[in-house]
């Protein structure tokens, strides 16, 4: 029974700060018995698309480089999978919001790249970030399969289905997100009963454990809600983090759970395949 560790964290003054105390602390996951280890989004920075700045693209590194290097020489030595989230500089004027998935012996076994890309107040994600173009894989590590999305990719359940399809046991998503100022008083509790509701709904839905690891901490006028968590695939909470603090989330992942529930509530076998054409378009006229 694989035991997995969400890394909350906060805001750093410079991306060796971060890289630095993120090793810190995927070392103590692995001390805790963490087998697979997930950062929040964007891991190595602050959250810099509250603006755009063209000068901030000079925050993204190329993947893979020495940043996969670093990280897969860290998950070697450990004997852990590590699923960390990055700005990749693909080629000129290419920018994405990419995940990095480690296995146990340090191999890059390779990126997800965020499909959904937002455009709201504070979170300038067009201006920075190409929609990703990996498709959906699922990633067999030695602890377990994992569908890695990220943050804005947590509302869509065709990319969660799809993930599932691909025989996911534990759908992941390192996010950052959190309240504005002028709408937390109105709106703050909905907000957040909304991300969560849709997330555990999507483990409901697929029948497996769902990961969603967020920041923690105020930045540029953005409070970051933390409270990451785990559901198992009846929903429920498992495991969930504080508001402010930073902290490691840890939660065993019952797999065998996940074939039980799939036997008894065989949502994969009902399904319509032969009526869903319409999905593909972007309005049923």
């Amino acid at each position: 029974m694989p035991r997995i560790a969400l890394l909350q964290s906060k805001t750093f003054a410079s991306k060796a700060e971060a890289f630095d105390h993120h090793e810190t602390l995927i070392r103590q996951a692995a001390a805790g018995g963490a087998e697979i280890v997930v950062t929040q989004e964007l891991f190595l920075t602050h959250y810099f698309c509250t603006v755009q700045d063209p000068a901030l693209f000079d925050l993204a590194d190329p993947l893979p480089g020495p940043v996969t290097d670093r990280l897969g020489r860290l998950a070697g030595e450990l004997g852990i999978v590590l699923v960390s989230s990055l700005f990749e500089h693909r080629g000129p004027g290419l920018y994405h919001n990419t995940a990095a998935i480690h296995d146990a012996d340090g191999s890059l076994l390779g990126l997800y790249r965020k499909s959904h890309i937002p455009q709201d107040p504070a979170f300038e994600e067009k201006f920075y970030f190409t929609p990703g173009d990996t498709g959906w894989p699922v990633w067999d590590t030695k602890f377990g399969k994992l569908g890695v999305l990220i943050c804005w990719d947590q509302w869509y359940p065709e990319a969660a289905r799809l993930m599932a399809l691909g025989g996911a046991q534990v759908l992941i998503y390192p996010t950052a997100i959190g309240w504005l100022p002028e709408e937390k008083a109105e709106l703050g509790d909905a907000q957040h009963c909304a991300w969560e509701t849709v997330q555990r709904g999507h483990a409901v839905a697929n029948g497996c454990y769902l990961a969603a690891v967020n920041r923690s901490g105020t930045h540029g006028g953005t409070e970051f809600w933390g409270r990451s968590f785990v559901a198992n695939p009846y929903g429920e909470l498992v495991a969930k983090a504080s508001t402010e603090n930073e902290e490691i989330l840890y939660q065993d992942l019952d797999f065998q759970l996940v074939e039980d529930f799939r036997r008894i509530w065989p949502f994969f076998r009902d399904r319509r395949i032969d009526a869903y054409g319409d999905l593909v378009k972007r309005w049923r006229e």
